[in-house]
């Protein structure tokens, strides 16, 4: 046999903000298939909720394209590291501290984001977005780039951005309503009020949810969606809030008494790659491919149009919202947002006075 060319970019590039694991492929009854692997994109930093900083961008680049390279790789499974979030978006410190104010430096990141959103768009593999936890703001963005979710039922999905200082146009604007239709797509894009994984199944955002609160001994469903779940008057199954009162008091003393096992979640996302296994890995390619169509069409016609707007938008509520987002305290990291329409309406011209008078804490500006 001839030597095999290698076409990564970079060969032998060591990860340093994510990890980048060959595991071995399992078979429908799980045992490992030899010479088969899947490809574990780990985004690995879980002190803050595994957003991804400039760097971790860049890896997330390059290892998707190591994997879409790799011929013994049968798919990809994307996630982040321990149990709290898959991905919160972009590292809001670095935001905050590096790119507010600077559109020209964000407008540059912004290019990187766009090469990792369409880095997944463009695998040649298959793509399971493994959601360990929340998969929020920029999170949901890449996470509905890729072909499958199948999350734990502890899991949240939403939006952040008109909540400090960004609008979802990420790829969440592109991507959203294709899952979920236009008007659940509208009030998720602009409220930014989350999801539970019951209710992104139950609207078709995601493959498959699985249990992953185990109280004493055995798996149990996430107790604050169960509380969320109710038939109406017609007998139609549809959610709800619970906030306050005894039923939440009880979900929470159970959550309390549990401790976080992914097991089911990753037996989970391998059977759905051992069912893939089990197809031609060219027609897989080119189904992937066409279904990828319909997201491609609208990313690629407004991801440049996009950059630019929100390279530009650091001058003026990204920058406050980050801002505050990073300097205000867990109870408070949004901006006064009825005082900013109050000095707006007055003719109030963005700039540091403006900034003071809504920020949270006064260091939200420094």
């Amino acid at each position: 046999m001839k030597a095999l060319k290698d076409h990564n970019l970079v060969p032998g590039y060591a990860y340093a903000d994510i990890l980048y694991e060959k595991r071995p492929c399992m078979d429908g009854d799980g045992t490992p298939v030899p010479g088969l692997f899947n490809a574990w994109i780990v985004l690995n930093n879980p002190k803050q909720y595994n957003s991804y900083t400039t760097r971790a961008v860049k890896e997330v680049i390059l290892a998707f394209g190591e994997a879409s390279n790799d011929r013994s790789v049968v798919a990809v499974v994307f996630t982040g590291a321990d149990d709290k979030a898959f991905c919160t978006g972009g590292n809001t410190k670095e935001y905050a501290e590096y790119y507010a104010g600077h559109p020209q430096e964000y407008a540059q990141y912004m290019r990187l984001f766009n090469d990792m959103v369409s880095a997944i768009l463009k695998c040649e593999k298959p793509v399971i977005n493994r959601v360990n936890g929340m998969r929020i703001g920029g999170g949901q963005e890449i996470g509905m780039a890729c072909d499958f979710t199948i999350a734990s039922d502890l899991a949240r999905f939403g939006q952040a951005g008109p909540k400090h200082g960004s609008a979802a146009i990420g790829g969440s604007t592109d991507f959203l309503h294709l899952y979920v239709g236009m008007e659940r797509a509208m009030n998720s894009l602009t409220l930014c009020e989350p999801w539970t994984a019951h209710q992104a199944l139950h609207i078709g955002l995601i493959t498959e949810i699985v249990p992953a609160l185990k109280v004493d001994g055995r798996f149990v469903p996430n107790p604050l969606a169960v509380i969320d779940r109710y038939a109406d008057d017609f007998g139609r199954i549809v959610f709800g809030s619970v906030k306050t009162g005894d039923a939440l008091a009880k979900a929470k003393e159970v959550l309390a008494k549990g401790t976080v096992d992914l097991s089911l979640l990753d037996a989970a996302v391998d059977r759905h790659i051992a069912k893939l296994l089990h197809t031609f890995p060219n027609c897989l390619h080119k189904t992937l491919t066409e279904v990828r169509k319909k997201k491609l069409e609208h990313w690629d016609k407004n991801k440049e149009g996009s950059r630019e707007w929100l390279a530009l938008n650091m001058m003026t509520e990204a920058k406050a919202g980050f801002r505050a987002f990073n300097a205000g305290s867990k109870a408070k990291r949004e901006v006064d947002f009825v005082k900013l329409r109050q000095l707006l309406a007055e003719g109030q011209a963005w700039g540091p006075e403006l900034e003071q008078a809504i920020a949270p804490v006064p260091e939200a500006i420094n």
